[in-house]
Protein backbone atom coordinates (compact mmCIF):
# COMPACT_ATOMS: atom_id res chain seq x y z
CA UNK A 1 0.00 0.00 0.00
CA UNK A 2 1.18 3.47 -0.98
CA UNK A 3 -0.65 5.56 1.39
CA UNK A 4 -2.53 5.39 4.79
CA UNK A 5 -6.01 6.87 4.90
CA UNK A 6 -7.96 7.66 8.22
CA UNK A 7 -4.93 7.79 10.56
CA UNK A 8 -3.39 10.27 13.09
CA UNK A 9 0.41 11.61 12.63
CA UNK A 10 2.54 13.00 15.85
CA UNK A 11 4.06 16.15 15.09
CA UNK A 12 6.67 15.64 16.68
CA UNK A 13 9.80 13.93 15.10
CA UNK A 14 11.79 10.59 16.38
CA UNK A 15 15.06 11.89 15.39
CA UNK A 16 17.96 9.11 15.87
CA UNK A 17 21.83 9.35 15.62
CA UNK A 18 21.92 13.33 15.33
CA UNK A 19 19.79 13.16 12.42
CA UNK A 20 20.86 10.02 10.66
CA UNK A 21 17.65 8.37 11.11
CA UNK A 22 14.47 10.54 11.72
CA UNK A 23 10.80 9.11 11.30
CA UNK A 24 7.46 10.44 12.22
CA UNK A 25 4.46 8.17 13.97
CA UNK A 26 1.59 7.29 12.53
CA UNK A 27 -1.77 6.13 14.56
CA UNK A 28 -4.60 3.80 13.25
CA UNK A 29 -8.34 3.55 14.59
CA UNK A 30 -7.20 -0.29 15.40
CA UNK A 31 -4.20 0.90 17.95
CA UNK A 32 -1.68 0.07 15.49
CA UNK A 33 1.55 1.88 15.01
CA UNK A 34 4.00 2.90 12.30
CA UNK A 35 6.91 5.10 11.65
CA UNK A 36 7.82 6.57 8.54
CA UNK A 37 11.73 7.73 8.00
CA UNK A 38 14.46 8.43 6.25
CA UNK A 39 17.99 6.89 7.18
CA UNK A 40 21.26 8.98 5.95
CA UNK A 41 24.21 6.93 5.03
CA UNK A 42 25.88 5.58 8.03
CA UNK A 43 25.73 2.28 10.96
CA UNK A 44 23.05 2.42 13.02
CA UNK A 45 22.11 -0.22 16.15
CA UNK A 46 18.46 -0.50 17.04
CA UNK A 47 17.04 -2.38 20.26
CA UNK A 48 13.23 -3.57 19.77
CA UNK A 49 10.85 -4.10 22.30
CA UNK A 50 8.10 -5.56 20.00
CA UNK A 51 8.88 -7.24 16.76
CA UNK A 52 8.69 -4.92 13.93
CA UNK A 53 8.03 -5.40 10.33
CA UNK A 54 11.22 -3.08 8.18
CA UNK A 55 9.40 -2.19 4.58
CA UNK A 56 12.49 -0.50 2.99
CA UNK A 57 10.81 1.80 0.21
CA UNK A 58 13.93 2.97 -1.25
CA UNK A 59 17.76 3.10 -0.98
CA UNK A 60 20.03 0.07 0.11
CA UNK A 61 21.67 -1.10 3.03
CA UNK A 62 23.39 -4.18 4.84
CA UNK A 63 21.28 -6.13 7.98
CA UNK A 64 22.59 -7.74 10.85
CA UNK A 65 20.11 -9.68 12.80
CA UNK A 66 20.05 -11.21 16.11
CA UNK A 67 21.48 -14.30 16.19
CA UNK A 68 23.11 -13.95 12.68
CA UNK A 69 27.38 -13.60 12.02
CA UNK A 70 26.46 -12.74 8.75
CA UNK A 71 25.33 -9.11 7.00
CA UNK A 72 22.82 -9.86 4.25
CA UNK A 73 21.98 -7.15 1.48
CA UNK A 74 18.31 -5.38 1.53
CA UNK A 75 17.26 -3.29 -1.19
CA UNK A 76 14.29 -0.99 -1.61
CA UNK A 77 11.10 -3.03 -2.25
CA UNK A 78 12.18 -5.21 0.27
CA UNK A 79 11.20 -5.79 3.92
CA UNK A 80 12.47 -7.78 6.54
CA UNK A 81 10.84 -9.09 10.57
CA UNK A 82 12.71 -8.33 13.42
CA UNK A 83 11.91 -10.22 16.48
CA UNK A 84 10.59 -8.81 20.28
CA UNK A 85 13.27 -7.49 22.37
CA UNK A 86 16.09 -7.92 20.44
CA UNK A 87 18.85 -5.69 18.92
CA UNK A 88 20.06 -5.09 14.95
CA UNK A 89 21.90 -3.35 13.16
CA UNK A 90 22.23 -1.59 9.90
CA UNK A 91 24.60 -0.05 7.70
CA UNK A 92 22.98 2.47 5.23
CA UNK A 93 24.52 2.65 1.96
CA UNK A 94 22.44 5.47 0.07
CA UNK A 95 19.41 7.48 1.39
CA UNK A 96 17.02 4.89 2.51
CA UNK A 97 13.18 5.78 3.04
CA UNK A 98 11.57 3.37 5.58
CA UNK A 99 8.08 2.11 7.07
CA UNK A 100 8.43 -0.17 10.41
CA UNK A 101 5.08 -1.44 11.53
CA UNK A 102 5.19 -2.35 14.92
CA UNK A 103 3.42 -6.07 15.92
CA UNK A 104 1.85 -6.48 19.42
Amino acid sequence: MSEFKNVTVVKKANIYFDGGVVSHTVLFADGTKKTLGVMQPGEYGFSTGKAEIMEILSGELDLLLPGSAEWKPVKAGEAFDVPANSSFTMKVNTVSDYCCSFID
